[in-house]
């Protein structure tokens, strides 16, 4: 065996990353009519930490009506990456754009089309659901149809029996459906979301897949999940990343046919040397 030898991993990130440049290719050769359909757009973000890389040089755009699945092990920068799309984390370089708003020198106006669900995220333990929806609701300027997107979301995310309860008491799957709700509350075209299913039972894992799935149909979806279920499920495309790089963007079917195969797939890609 030769001193440069590829190792399974490498051949296997080249392969990928070959598809995810002929399909950057592509999309390039669509012109300025591709770019204006973009929703979201990532590019070539950088975060660095010191030594640190916590992303670098992602670049992908998700057009209008896709869902996309944002796939990697843990600490590979997923969540990075969708704190600087959303303009809560600020890029080392690079630039994310959110329907064409630039989110460092636009963020609030890109910020109205955002629906986002972060991971873990915080809720105010001492209100009810309804008041928190009410609370974020006014705190976005919702006036005129606030109470018909509070019926809607408290429907969409079954958050009626438990609309009355202090948020501290609910349990961590109730507590992940009122950050959904929030999210969904001001109808926005774009919703990024960041393992949305987390701590939920199989039977609210199948009503939220259910709601992606209605949801796609008028907006733009990038979607973080562990669960390769899920992706067949719901998603047309998969952008895989790992070590804060992109190594991996195309169709469902281009990373694997199974889920099976899918989850070797996965960590071909991925595994450490």
């Amino acid at each position: 065996m030769t001193d440069n030898a590829d190792t399974p991993k490498e051949e296997a990130v080249a392969r990928a990353t070959d598809s995810a440049a002929d399909g950057a290719s592509s999309e390039s050769d669509k012109g300025s009519s591709g770019s204006k359909n973009a929703m979201i757009e990532s590019r070539r973000l950088c975060k660095y930490y010191g030594p640190f890389i916590a992303a670098e040089n992602v670049d992908f755009s998700v057009p209008k009506g896709q869902v996309a699945a944002f796939l990697g092990p843990n600490g590979a920068g997923k969540s990075t990456t969708m704190k600087m799309l959303t303009g809560y984390l600020a890029p080392s370089s690079g630039s994310a754009r959110i329907g064409g708003h630039d989110m460092q020198r636009d963020r609030i106006k890109g910020s109205e089309m955002i629906g986002y669900l972060p991971e873990s995220g915080p809720l105010y333990a001492e209100m009810t659901p309804h008041s928190l929806l009410e609370y974020v609701g006014a705190a976005r300027g919702m006036k005129a149809n606030l109470d018909e997107r509070l019926h809607f979301v408290a429907e969409k995310c079954a958050l009626k029996s438990v609309w009355s309860k202090p948020i501290g008491k609910l349990s961590k799957g109730f507590r992940q459906r009122v950050g959904m709700a929030q999210a969904l509350l001001h109808d926005p075209e774009v919703l990024i979301l960041d393992e949305p299913t987390s701590g939920l039972d199989p039977n609210q894992v199948h009503d939220v897949r259910d709601l992606i799935t209605s949801l796609a149909e008028t907006k733009t979806v990038l979607l973080s999940t562990h669960i390769l279920r899920e992706v067949k499920a719901i998603c047309s495309r998969v952008i895989l990343i790992d070590q804060g790089r992109v190594i991996f963007d195309g169709p469902v079917d281009d990373l694997a046919g199974t889920e099976e195969q899918m989850e070797e797939r996965f960590r071909e890609l991925t595994a450490t040397k």
